[in-house]
Protein backbone atom coordinates (compact mmCIF):
# COMPACT_ATOMS: atom_id res chain seq x y z
CA UNK A 1 0.00 0.00 0.00
CA UNK A 2 1.51 3.17 -0.96
CA UNK A 3 1.48 6.70 0.91
CA UNK A 4 -1.92 8.08 -1.11
CA UNK A 5 -3.81 4.88 -0.39
CA UNK A 6 -2.23 5.04 3.47
CA UNK A 7 -3.97 9.10 2.97
CA UNK A 8 -6.95 8.30 1.78
CA UNK A 9 -7.94 5.47 4.19
CA UNK A 10 -6.98 7.82 6.87
CA UNK A 11 -8.72 10.85 5.65
CA UNK A 12 -11.92 8.29 4.94
CA UNK A 13 -11.54 7.15 8.69
CA UNK A 14 -11.19 10.54 9.91
CA UNK A 15 -14.88 11.48 7.91
CA UNK A 16 -16.29 8.30 9.18
CA UNK A 17 -15.75 9.61 12.37
CA UNK A 18 -17.13 13.13 12.23
CA UNK A 19 -20.44 11.55 10.87
CA UNK A 20 -20.59 9.12 13.59
CA UNK A 21 -20.17 12.27 15.67
CA UNK A 22 -22.56 14.52 14.05
CA UNK A 23 -25.41 11.97 13.76
CA UNK A 24 -25.43 11.02 17.29
CA UNK A 25 -25.14 14.69 18.43
CA UNK A 26 -27.85 15.65 16.10
CA UNK A 27 -30.35 12.85 16.36
CA UNK A 28 -31.40 13.88 20.16
CA UNK A 29 -33.13 16.64 18.39
CA UNK A 30 -33.90 15.30 15.43
CA UNK A 31 -36.25 12.61 18.10
CA UNK A 32 -37.19 15.93 20.11
CA UNK A 33 -38.82 17.71 16.63
CA UNK A 34 -40.64 14.28 15.44
CA UNK A 35 -41.90 13.66 18.82
CA UNK A 36 -43.63 16.83 18.74
CA UNK A 37 -45.57 16.41 15.37
CA UNK A 38 -46.43 12.68 16.57
CA UNK A 39 -49.86 11.72 17.86
CA UNK A 40 -50.00 10.52 21.49
CA UNK A 41 -51.28 6.84 19.63
CA UNK A 42 -47.96 7.35 17.58
CA UNK A 43 -45.93 8.24 20.52
CA UNK A 44 -47.26 5.68 22.44
CA UNK A 45 -46.98 2.69 19.36
CA UNK A 46 -44.55 -0.40 20.45
CA UNK A 47 -42.35 -0.14 17.35
CA UNK A 48 -41.16 3.49 17.13
CA UNK A 49 -41.48 5.63 13.90
CA UNK A 50 -38.14 8.04 12.48
CA UNK A 51 -41.16 10.21 10.74
CA UNK A 52 -44.27 10.86 11.71
CA UNK A 53 -47.10 8.89 10.13
CA UNK A 54 -49.79 12.20 10.39
CA UNK A 55 -47.46 15.15 11.27
CA UNK A 56 -49.51 17.48 13.70
CA UNK A 57 -49.10 20.74 15.63
CA UNK A 58 -51.77 20.02 18.34
CA UNK A 59 -49.24 19.13 20.38
CA UNK A 60 -47.51 22.80 20.41
CA UNK A 61 -51.55 24.42 20.41
CA UNK A 62 -52.00 22.30 23.36
CA UNK A 63 -49.43 23.65 25.15
CA UNK A 64 -50.18 27.47 24.93
CA UNK A 65 -53.72 26.64 25.88
CA UNK A 66 -52.83 23.84 28.67
CA UNK A 67 -49.71 25.55 30.07
CA UNK A 68 -48.73 29.15 31.13
CA UNK A 69 -45.76 28.43 28.95
CA UNK A 70 -45.67 32.24 27.52
CA UNK A 71 -45.17 32.99 31.31
CA UNK A 72 -42.46 30.51 31.93
CA UNK A 73 -40.74 31.78 28.76
CA UNK A 74 -40.84 35.44 30.56
CA UNK A 75 -39.64 34.71 33.77
CA UNK A 76 -36.52 32.67 32.23
CA UNK A 77 -35.99 35.50 30.28
CA UNK A 78 -35.58 37.86 33.13
CA UNK A 79 -33.88 35.71 35.48
CA UNK A 80 -31.28 34.80 33.03
CA UNK A 81 -30.72 37.89 31.39
CA UNK A 82 -30.27 39.60 35.18
CA UNK A 83 -28.31 37.10 36.28
CA UNK A 84 -26.06 36.79 33.08
CA UNK A 85 -25.08 40.63 33.29
CA UNK A 86 -24.37 40.31 36.37
CA UNK A 87 -21.93 37.46 35.69
CA UNK A 88 -20.58 39.58 33.19
CA UNK A 89 -20.03 42.34 35.00
CA UNK A 90 -18.28 40.31 38.04
CA UNK A 91 -16.31 38.42 36.16
CA UNK A 92 -15.11 40.95 34.05
CA UNK A 93 -13.67 42.71 37.10
CA UNK A 94 -12.59 40.17 39.17
CA UNK A 95 -10.79 38.31 35.76
CA UNK A 96 -8.68 41.78 35.46
CA UNK A 97 -7.25 41.99 39.06
CA UNK A 98 -6.70 38.22 38.69
CA UNK A 99 -5.07 38.73 35.65
CA UNK A 100 -3.24 42.51 36.39
CA UNK A 101 -2.39 42.90 39.81
CA UNK A 102 -0.29 41.08 42.18
CA UNK A 103 -1.38 40.16 45.60
CA UNK A 104 -0.79 37.96 48.36
CA UNK A 105 -2.98 35.09 48.04
CA UNK A 106 -3.55 35.09 44.44
CA UNK A 107 -2.73 31.17 44.36
CA UNK A 108 -5.44 30.38 46.86
CA UNK A 109 -7.98 32.44 45.29
CA UNK A 110 -7.14 30.25 42.15
CA UNK A 111 -7.42 27.23 43.33
CA UNK A 112 -10.30 28.06 45.67
CA UNK A 113 -12.40 28.98 42.32
CA UNK A 114 -11.14 25.86 41.11
CA UNK A 115 -12.09 23.89 43.16
CA UNK A 116 -15.62 25.31 44.01
CA UNK A 117 -16.01 23.96 40.19
CA UNK A 118 -15.68 20.01 41.53
CA UNK A 119 -18.43 20.65 44.02
CA UNK A 120 -21.73 19.76 42.97
CA UNK A 121 -23.81 23.24 43.40
CA UNK A 122 -26.77 20.72 44.47
CA UNK A 123 -24.94 20.36 47.92
CA UNK A 124 -24.90 23.67 48.06
CA UNK A 125 -29.46 24.10 47.87
CA UNK A 126 -30.44 23.35 51.43
CA UNK A 127 -27.85 25.78 53.33
CA UNK A 128 -29.48 28.41 50.35
CA UNK A 129 -32.82 27.52 51.05
CA UNK A 130 -32.00 27.92 54.59
CA UNK A 131 -30.55 31.57 54.26
CA UNK A 132 -33.11 32.92 51.37
CA UNK A 133 -35.79 31.75 53.93
CA UNK A 134 -34.25 34.30 56.79
CA UNK A 135 -34.07 37.37 54.60
CA UNK A 136 -37.69 36.15 53.17
CA UNK A 137 -36.74 35.69 49.25
CA UNK A 138 -37.75 32.26 48.54
CA UNK A 139 -40.22 31.94 45.76
CA UNK A 140 -39.49 35.44 44.10
CA UNK A 141 -37.13 35.46 41.15
CA UNK A 142 -34.28 37.31 43.19
CA UNK A 143 -33.72 33.87 44.60
CA UNK A 144 -33.05 32.37 41.09
CA UNK A 145 -31.09 35.07 40.13
CA UNK A 146 -28.36 35.14 43.31
CA UNK A 147 -28.26 31.32 43.11
CA UNK A 148 -27.26 31.75 39.35
CA UNK A 149 -24.69 34.60 39.75
CA UNK A 150 -22.98 32.58 42.40
CA UNK A 151 -22.59 28.91 40.87
CA UNK A 152 -21.47 30.43 37.19
CA UNK A 153 -19.26 33.18 38.55
CA UNK A 154 -16.77 31.27 39.51
CA UNK A 155 -16.24 29.60 35.90
CA UNK A 156 -16.68 32.85 34.16
CA UNK A 157 -14.07 34.81 35.96
CA UNK A 158 -11.29 32.16 35.47
CA UNK A 159 -12.33 32.58 31.55
CA UNK A 160 -12.20 36.30 31.65
CA UNK A 161 -8.59 36.73 33.48
CA UNK A 162 -7.63 33.74 31.16
CA UNK A 163 -8.73 36.20 28.24
CA UNK A 164 -7.56 39.16 29.73
CA UNK A 165 -3.80 37.51 30.14
CA UNK A 166 -4.25 37.12 26.52
CA UNK A 167 -4.10 41.15 25.89
CA UNK A 168 -0.37 42.53 26.27
CA UNK A 169 -0.30 44.83 29.31
CA UNK A 170 1.45 47.23 27.18
CA UNK A 171 -1.61 48.39 24.67
CA UNK A 172 -3.18 49.94 28.41
CA UNK A 173 0.27 51.41 29.22
CA UNK A 174 0.39 53.13 25.94
CA UNK A 175 -3.15 54.33 26.75
CA UNK A 176 -2.51 55.66 30.51
CA UNK A 177 0.56 57.31 29.03
CA UNK A 178 -1.66 59.02 26.95
CA UNK A 179 -4.05 60.34 29.68
CA UNK A 180 -6.43 58.00 30.01
CA UNK A 181 -7.18 56.40 33.53
CA UNK A 182 -6.94 53.22 34.44
CA UNK A 183 -10.68 52.23 34.38
CA UNK A 184 -11.04 54.37 30.47
CA UNK A 185 -8.08 52.40 28.96
CA UNK A 186 -9.76 49.32 29.91
CA UNK A 187 -13.65 50.45 28.86
CA UNK A 188 -11.52 52.11 25.54
CA UNK A 189 -9.23 49.74 24.44
CA UNK A 190 -9.06 46.40 26.45
CA UNK A 191 -12.87 45.12 26.43
CA UNK A 192 -13.30 45.97 22.87
CA UNK A 193 -9.80 44.17 21.76
CA UNK A 194 -11.61 40.89 23.43
CA UNK A 195 -15.29 41.24 22.82
CA UNK A 196 -15.08 38.11 21.62
CA UNK A 197 -14.02 36.99 25.07
CA UNK A 198 -16.66 39.43 26.83
CA UNK A 199 -19.18 37.24 24.70
CA UNK A 200 -17.92 34.16 25.24
CA UNK A 201 -17.99 34.96 29.77
CA UNK A 202 -21.84 36.24 28.89
CA UNK A 203 -22.67 33.17 26.73
CA UNK A 204 -21.60 30.56 29.47
CA UNK A 205 -24.20 32.58 31.72
CA UNK A 206 -26.77 33.00 29.84
CA UNK A 207 -27.04 29.00 29.13
CA UNK A 208 -25.98 28.11 33.11
CA UNK A 209 -28.93 30.03 34.01
CA UNK A 210 -31.41 29.23 30.96
CA UNK A 211 -30.89 25.25 31.60
CA UNK A 212 -30.86 25.19 35.46
CA UNK A 213 -33.51 22.99 37.05
CA UNK A 214 -32.81 22.12 40.83
CA UNK A 215 -32.34 25.52 42.43
CA UNK A 216 -36.06 26.49 40.09
CA UNK A 217 -37.55 23.27 41.55
CA UNK A 218 -37.13 23.83 44.80
CA UNK A 219 -36.54 28.07 45.32
CA UNK A 220 -39.77 28.98 43.14
CA UNK A 221 -43.54 27.22 44.02
CA UNK A 222 -45.73 29.59 42.20
CA UNK A 223 -46.99 29.09 39.12
CA UNK A 224 -46.71 32.27 37.75
CA UNK A 225 -42.82 32.43 38.71
CA UNK A 226 -41.93 29.30 37.55
CA UNK A 227 -38.62 28.86 34.47
CA UNK A 228 -38.97 26.68 32.00
CA UNK A 229 -37.23 24.04 32.89
CA UNK A 230 -39.30 23.75 36.43
CA UNK A 231 -42.37 24.29 34.21
CA UNK A 232 -41.57 21.73 32.11
CA UNK A 233 -42.16 19.39 35.18
CA UNK A 234 -45.40 19.79 35.07
CA UNK A 235 -45.81 17.65 32.04
CA UNK A 236 -45.33 14.81 34.31
CA UNK A 237 -47.65 13.21 35.77
CA UNK A 238 -48.53 11.10 38.51
CA UNK A 239 -49.47 7.91 36.31
CA UNK A 240 -48.39 9.43 32.61
CA UNK A 241 -46.12 11.63 30.74
CA UNK A 242 -47.25 13.89 28.26
CA UNK A 243 -44.00 13.15 25.68
CA UNK A 244 -45.53 15.18 22.91
CA UNK A 245 -46.61 18.68 24.17
CA UNK A 246 -43.00 18.15 26.36
CA UNK A 247 -40.74 17.26 22.89
CA UNK A 248 -43.20 20.90 21.84
CA UNK A 249 -42.06 22.96 24.85
CA UNK A 250 -38.47 21.35 24.65
CA UNK A 251 -38.30 22.68 20.84
CA UNK A 252 -39.61 26.56 21.94
CA UNK A 253 -37.18 26.39 24.81
CA UNK A 254 -34.35 25.94 22.46
CA UNK A 255 -35.25 29.00 19.91
CA UNK A 256 -33.59 31.54 21.98
CA UNK A 257 -30.41 29.70 22.97
CA UNK A 258 -30.04 28.63 19.14
CA UNK A 259 -30.63 32.32 17.72
CA UNK A 260 -27.77 33.79 19.99
CA UNK A 261 -25.58 30.94 19.64
CA UNK A 262 -26.19 31.54 15.54
CA UNK A 263 -25.79 35.30 16.01
CA UNK A 264 -22.53 35.25 18.19
CA UNK A 265 -20.80 31.87 16.99
CA UNK A 266 -17.73 33.91 15.85
CA UNK A 267 -17.26 35.83 18.42
CA UNK A 268 -17.42 32.65 20.84
CA UNK A 269 -15.16 30.44 18.56
CA UNK A 270 -12.51 33.60 18.11
CA UNK A 271 -12.84 34.25 21.80
CA UNK A 272 -11.88 30.75 23.07
CA UNK A 273 -9.22 30.52 20.51
CA UNK A 274 -7.50 33.64 21.48
CA UNK A 275 -8.19 33.07 25.14
CA UNK A 276 -5.81 30.17 24.89
CA UNK A 277 -3.14 32.02 23.86
CA UNK A 278 -0.55 33.83 26.28
CA UNK A 279 1.70 37.06 24.95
Amino acid sequence: MNARSKKIMVNVFKYVLLLVFLVSTLFPFYWLFITSLKTKIEIHQLVPTFFPKLPTLQNYINMIKVTHFDIYIKNSLIVTMTSSVLVLVISLMGGYALARYKFKGKGFVFIFLICSQMIPMITAIIPMFIMYSKIGIINKPVALILSYTVSNVPFCLITASTFYSGIPVTLEEAAMIDGCSRFEAVRRIILPTMLPGVVAVFVFGFTGAWNELFYAVMMISSESRRTIPSGLMNFVQKYDIDWGQMSAAGMVTLIPVTIMFFTVQKYIVSGLTSGAVKE
